[in-house]
């Protein structure tokens, strides 16, 4: 058994000892070239349904202790992107791994899922967010709330970190994938800390670093590379879903880290405002308040729910 499999099993045994109904984490084909690691907590008499949609680098296992606190009331789900953690690597000529494409597995996963979009709850953060925004455009009935934060909603690099802006450009973005792949135990290792007070610094769980590390180069398409094939589209579909954004009847709520240094709060005001939809700033949080505050994202997830 690898090791790799070892500290997945090792966390689905953690989840077991919550107290929710039940707990998996397995494997499901969507289509011939894309099959997912998920991560499901089954809830005897759920509340609803909560769909999680990690960011880069992230793995599924960035919700873990969200997860088990939701999973008490509702049934919970997560999944690797393609690209990421322990999900497939299909090249980049059979899958564009560009937000437009992940809107489709999003579609497909709900639908192979079996889960009720009246009662559904999506929580997405950074490249995980703009997916099911574009999804909602067309099936504005995919989730009951979807609750986006901490991303790139229009085509404004202004309000993007010098990196991310290098990686959205053309001429610069091969050196920033080169760049990102050479230095990928840093990104893992301080990525989540940046722009923090010491005082506001939070745990990031070892075996979560693991499970980023160990996944970062599974198969021809590397979690940088997949990174990097995303930003090759991300202008298209940002332009896309703002010519369309009178389409979005979805209900959305906005969040943002007042302390994220990788998209400035700029971005979700602009959103929020254009949208109509609500805006909040989340004090002496950063990118990442999932992790951050686990707590606080819990409790707005369980207010969608009212």
């Amino acid at each position: 058994m690898s090791a790799l499999k070892k500290l997945v099993i090792a966390a689905a045994g953690t989840l077991a000892l919550t107290g929710a109904a039940a707990q998996e984490i397995s494997y499901v084909k969507l289509k011939p070239d894309i099959t997912l690691r998920r991560m499901v907590l089954q809830n005897a008499a759920p509340k609803g349904t909560v769909l999680l949609l990690h960011g880069f680098p992230e793995t599924l296992l960035t919700w873990r202790e969200l997860a088990l606190e939701l999973g008490r009331d509702y049934e919970v789900h997560a999944f690797d992107w393609p690209g990421y953690g322990q999900s497939s690597r299909p090249s980049s000529e059979k899958f564009a791994y560009a937000p437009r494409d992940y809107a489709q597995v999003v579609k497909a996963y709900i639908d192979q899922a079996g889960i009720d979009k009246s009662r559904l709850v999506i929580y997405a953060t950074d490249i995980g967010a703009l997916p099911p925004l574009l999804l909602a455009l067309e099936q504005p009935d995919i989730a009951k709330k979807i609750i986006v934060g901490d991303f790139a909603p229009f085509d404004r690099p202004q309000h993007m970190s010098d990196r991310l802006r290098s990686l959205k450009a053309p001429q610069t973005s091969e050196a920033i994938r080169n760049a990102i792949n050479q230095n990928r135990s840093e990104i893992i290792e301080n990525t989540f800390h940046r722009g923090l007070e010491m005082n506001q610094q939070f745990n990031v769980p070892a075996d979560f670093k693991e499970d980023m590390r160990n996944g970062w180069t599974q198969g021809t398409i590397s979690t940088g590379d997949a990174f990097f094939h995303y930003y090759s589209h991300f202008t298209r579909d940002q332009q896309y879903f703002e010519a369309n954004l009178a389409r979005l009847k979805t209900p959305v709520q906005i969040v943002w880290g007042e302390k994220d240094i990788y998209i400035d709060k700029r971005m979700g005001e602009e959103f929020a405002a254009k949208s109509g939809n609500p805006f909040s700033v989340l004090p002496k949080l950063g990118h990442y308040p999932h992790l951050q505050a686990p707590q606080q994202t819990s409790s707005e997830i369980r207010a969608a729910f009212e």
